[in-house]
């Protein structure tokens, strides 16, 4: 049977025979990890200053490791103190919803989420449902990877869903989900380009006066597919661009031309034949998208239950 002195060992790196760790002590050290400053974890915990400091030092000492460094505004966490929030947030979190326990009599804030707007959309707000009836408020924030990222960094938003993975330490970012790339027109369209059979014959010159419908000038998802696809540089200019994918499908129903969308956002057209696939490669062009957070950076336990929301439903879908 696992005992105390077990579960102290595992959550600190403890040696066998030492004392289990206060559960209060590593309280403290989660509100000092998530608001990076030993005055803001006080405002949380309704606790003075030093107390909040007197308690890290003490978790520090019965760990032997030091937690967090010292920055010109607030703290930064060491690198064993990722380890040691990693294992421990996810069951104190737990304790404090079946407990009731918060920092005062507030409900929790709201969780504000961020990420491209065609998969906001399609495959994260219709399954929201079980969150919002756990008495989760969202607020939620459609937008390009990068600026998001930046309002990230800024604290405007607690979790971002990014087209890529972010560069450098500041922010965390895990794998999400995949989503594939697909060449696709209207039927008249692939009617009077010769279709997927004249595609797989003659590669992307079938398509010569087909105009194309683009996500933006410099063609980011289709010179990608070109790329990946046929092995060749895309030399043609978009007839039509509009930094909206749902629009882009929406020409490309209309019967303004051709482009390239993620599978997701037309499988229903393509199924009913609204739309056509124009090639089926074997190994076509897949993104991965993820879920990024910064380190510490909320309080509010949420936060948590989206994130881990989002990783179960969108990870293997």
């Amino acid at each position: 049977m696992r005992n105390r002195e077990t579960n102290a060992r595992e959550a600190g790196g403890q040696a066998t025979g030492a004392p289990a760790l206060d559960l209060n002590l590593l309280r403290t050290f989660l509100a000092v990890y998530r608001t990076g400053s030993f005055t803001a974890a006080a405002r949380l915990l309704g606790l003075s200053q030093p107390t909040v400091t007197t308690q890290v030092r003490a978790l520090e000492r019965q760990l032997g490791r030091e937690l967090f460094e010292r920055q010109a505004r607030g703290v930064s966490p060491a690198p064993y103190a990722d380890e040691l929030a990693a294992r421990i947030v996810q069951p104190l979190d737990s304790l404090a919803m079946v407990t009731g326990e918060s920092a005062d009599d507030r409900p929790p804030e709201p969780v504000h989420l961020a990420g491209p707007n065609e998969l906001l959309t399609r495959r994260i707000l219709p399954g929201l449902a079980p969150l919002v009836e756990r008495g989760v408020r969202l607020r939620i924030t459609p937008g390009l990877t990068e600026p998001l990222l930046d309002d990230l960094r800024a604290g405007r938003h607690d979790l971002v869903i990014a087209t890529f993975r972010p560069r450098g330490r500041a922010l965390t970012a895990v794998p999400l989900s995949d989503e594939e790339f697909v060449l696709v027109a209207s039927p008249a369209w692939a009617e009077r380009s010769g279709g997927p059979a004249r595609i797989a014959a003659d590669g992307p010159a079938a398509l010569h006066g087909v105009p194309l419908v683009a996500y933006a000038e410099d063609l980011p998802i289709v010179r990608r597919y070109w790329r990946h696809v046929f092995g060749r540089r895309l030399v043609r200019q978009a007839a039509v661009t509009m930094p909206d994918l749902n629009a882009v499908k929406a020409a490309v129903l209309g019967g303004t031309g051709f482009s390239v969308l993620p599978r997701y956002l037309c499988a229903d057209e393509l199924s009913s034949g609204a739309l056509v696939l124009l090639h089926d490669p074997d190994d076509p062009p897949i993104n991965t998208g993820f879920l990024v957070q910064r380190p510490g950076a909320s309080a509010n336990p949420h936060v948590a239950l989206v994130r881990d929301h989002l990783l179960e439903a969108l990870r293997d879908r």
